[in-house]
């Protein structure tokens, strides 16, 4: 009898242990502590959570209550460190984290520096990145900011350099670069100004039936008369043969004129 006894507290022991699940949170250490609701277990008896690990090491916050805090400050963290938070608990029962957040890359970049030099490379250096969120270069081209191409940040709080191959236009240009974080909030460089020396580029014909050409090579967007944009790209010539005769605007080097399609 004590056998068997004893066999059905291991197997007891056994499925108490096995029975439980664990919630995981991914992030970068952000200066703030996370806060967890905890219910009871579903039996009655006890709270929901009953471990949780930074990092692969057990906090010593206190999760016999109905709510808690995890507490980074014991584990000396650096702002842009990373975390990963595991939250044990039964499984008839599941914790909730109020502010997951806190874990995900803010931007806070700080513009040190910014250049363009005359062999096209713009060039920015930053301080203050407390997680890895890319940067998007952005050109002030038609009366409008429009994307030319992305670089990854490194999203330490040390200066960081990065460089970019630009595609400049005739005259006066504009560059800036921008991150948008979790709260979908796009967070600006000031703006990067150099004169070209590229010649004013102008195309023909205004009428045109199989293509449009430009005098030098240059960014290009053809929009119909409705708005809607039906041919982008970079070249010397656009090839119009497919489009519908009607009216078009052409946007290219730093200009926006019009074209018919014959």
């Amino acid at each position: 009898m004590k056998k068997i006894f004893f066999g059905l507290l291991i197997t007891l022991f056994a499925l108490n242990v096995s029975a439980t699940g664990v919630i995981v949170l991914e992030g970068h250490y952000q200066g703030k502590n996370l806060y967890v609701q905890n219910p009871f277990a579903g039996s009655g008896v006890g709270f929901c959570t009953f471990e949780v690990t930074i990092n692969g090491e057990v906090t010593t916050d206190e999760v016999n209550s109905s709510a808690f805090e995890i507490d980074f400050a014991n584990f000396q963290m650096k702002v842009g460190d990373p975390v990963i938070v595991k939250i044990k608990h039964k499984d008839d029962c599941k914790p909730k984290v109020l502010n997951p957040e806190v874990l995900k890359p803010k931007s806070t970049f700080e513009i040190v520096a910014m250049k363009i030099s005359t062999d096209g490379n713009f060039d920015w250096t930053t301080k203050s990145e407390t997680g890895k969120l890319t940067f998007i270069v952005e050109q002030f081209r038609w009366n409008k900011w429009i994307k030319v191409g992305e670089v990854d940040g490194n999203g330490t709080t040390a200066e960081n350099s990065y460089q970019f191959k630009i595609t400049p236009h005739s005259g006066e240009n504009k560059f800036r670069v921008k991150q948008i974080d979790y709260s979908g909030k796009p967070r600006y460089s000031q703006a990067s100004r150099f004169i070209s020396p590229l010649g004013e580029i102008s195309f023909s014909p205004i009428k045109a039936k199989i293509d449009v050409n430009f005098t030098g090579e240059t960014l290009f967007e053809v929009y119909d008369s409705y708005g809607n944009i039906v041919k982008k790209g970079f070249g010397e010539k656009v090839d119009v043969s497919n489009l519908k005769k009607g009216i078009y605007y052409l946007n290219y080097d730093n200009k926006t004129e019009t074209f018919v399609k014959k």
